[in-house]
């Protein structure tokens, strides 16, 4: 199995077994985003240390282990990303298994199991056409100032949306054209968005247009720029204006 597809292959099982935590109706709210984030992170974990047992790891739901700086290839997951939406019963959420290799977010699959999907760097498909007027996502509860602006500045309309993977795969999958994001992430929302979005021919990188890099120290990333082509450089210059 490859790399692709064991990302895909856990990401479509973790992503099942999310939606039968839910289903179960034994947890709701914030118990159940728990609930969902521990059973997922065990079975992502335990699979990952099976299956590459010589590769580093990197998951929201583990206490950091900067053993995995030794390595040049290590897993980055998130088991629910986007917990609050998973607890609400919203659909945007999703299942991030990435593979950076060098600081490359370099394979990746991104599961949305309350859309029954799984979109993966191996399995690469043309963009679909866009509308002449851009739509840019943002955060359902905190938008960022600078992608307002930016909206603004080229009269794209807004989407709210959840989840970090759920807004790179709305690109991806032609339900926007801009995901730009300046309010603070960990390695584990894009690694695994960024490879699926790269693989896919969108322009990912930092705001001001510089590589992404991962498998650093401290995980922290302070923003993040996904989107078509086309409006990467128009974009990267009126965040830089604002």
């Amino acid at each position: 199995m490859t790399d692709a597809q064991l990302a895909a292959h856990l990401a479509k099982v973790a992503g099942r077994i999310l939606s039968e935590v839910r289903g179960a109706g034994v947890f709701a709210g914030k118990a159940l985003g728990k609930a969902g984030d521990q059973t997922a992170n065990q079975f992502l974990v335990h699979a990952i240390r099976e299956q590459r047992p010589d590769d580093g790891l990197l998951s929201e739901e583990e206490k950091d282990n900067f053993e995995r700086l030794a390595h040049s290839r290590v897993w980055i997951i998130d088991p629910v990303d986007g917990t609050r939406e998973f607890g609400e019963g919203r659909s945007d959420w999703a299942v991030h298994v990435g593979l950076a290799i060098d600081g490359v977010a370099s394979v990746g699959a991104v599961g949305l199991p309350g859309l029954g999907l799984v979109l993966c760097s191996d399995v690469a498909q043309p963009l679909p056409p866009a509308p002449q007027r851009p739509r840019m996502l943002v955060s359902r509860t905190r938008p960022a100032r600078e992608a307002l602006a930016v909206a603004k500045a080229i009269g794209a309309d807004l989407v709210e949306m959840g989840s970090a993977g759920a807004k790179a795969m709305a690109v991806l999958r032609g339900e926007a054209e801009i995901y730009l994001h300046t309010g603070g992430q960990f390695e584990w929302d894009s690694c695994a968005p960024v490879a699926v979005a790269a693989a896919h021919g969108l322009h990912v990188s930092r705001v001001d247009g510089s590589p992404l890099v991962y498998n650093q120290p401290d995980t922290y990333m302070p923003d993040l720029l996904i989107c078509r082509p086309e409006w990467a450089a128009q974009v990267i210059a009126l965040a830089a204006s604002c």
